[in-house]
């Protein structure tokens, strides 16, 4: 079996900070063999940089996904066609940097990682996802049957719905974006496992990472205002997932939670 990690947005520094400790007692003990993690917040709680790509991959990350602010650090722009291991959406339009999925060789065989933006209640119009995402499947299922998805996107509902048209056809989608871990685990009956969102790798006494008080601040009188990273317990969320490399289907799913203090 193959054992794959997967945490959810990186938020800020203590969010960095508290993945690369998991991640490398994860690795030290042999808990996992590939890891997977979102970085589209991990600069400041928005975007991520080059230097914060090559440090996650460092630590022993295998790839890095992205979403909606995978643009908002302009030097991470010309830096994604030189680091296939960097994804940032696959449905974004031809001709855009950087690539939507990638396979990596291990020495469990060949994992492919694929990365895919919802639309609904989303920024940028990009294309159809579904459409992206299927015709990414069967081309990455003529190297490997093992295909992990995270699927980032607000809202439940088109992200369930990506993971039951992905059935069968990849062996893990797992939703991001909303930082919140949901508890809907579960495999579908062609063996895709599925995971709502993930969560976050970010501070617990705070509101999506940030310090609670200007996010208030914000809902109380509409104005603008900066949204400090906030401090303290970090909670590093995901899921962890098994994988059968033979036949690429999942044998068990479960939610990922620890914490790390860093007070």
């Amino acid at each position: 079996m193959i054992r794959l990690l997967f945490l959810g947005d990186i938020v800020g520094e203590p969010g960095r900070s508290a993945a690369k400790v998991v991640v490398s007692d994860m690795l030290k003990e042999g808990e996992v063999d590939f890891i997977v993690v979102n970085g589209e917040n991990a600069a400041q709680g928005k975007g991520i940089s080059p230097k914060i790509a090559i440090d996650l991959l460092r630590s022993g990350v295998a790839v890095i996904t992205t979403g909606d602010h995978a643009w908002d650090q302009r030097d991470i722009i010309p830096y994604f066609p030189t680091e296939p291991r960097l994804l940032r959406p696959i449905n974004y339009p031809a001709g855009v940097p950087g690539n939507g999925s990638v396979v990596l060789d291990t020495a469990k065989g060949k994992i492919a990682v694929m990365n895919v933006q919802c639309r609904t209640f989303m920024s940028q119009p990009l294309d159809n996802p579904f459409h992206a995402a299927l015709e990414e499947a069967e081309r990455l299922r003529a190297e490997t049957p093992v295909i992990f998805v995270d699927v980032h996107g607000e809202t439940t509902s088109e992200k369930t719905a990506m993971g039951i048209y992905l059935d069968g056809k990849v062996s893990a989608v797992v939703g991001t974006h909303t930082h919140v871990q949901t508890a809907d685990e579960r495999i579908f009956p062609g063996g895709t496992a599925f995971l709502c969102d993930a969560g976050m790798c970010g501070p617990m006494d705070s509101i999506l990472g940030r310090e609670a008080g200007p996010v208030i601040q914000k809902f109380e009188d509409c104005m603008p205002t900066k949204f400090p990273i906030a401090r303290g317990i970090v909670q590093v969320c995901g899921a962890l997932i098994e994988i059968d490399p033979e036949t690429g289907k999942a044998a068990s799913i479960e939610r990922f939670l620890r914490h790390v203090d860093q007070r």
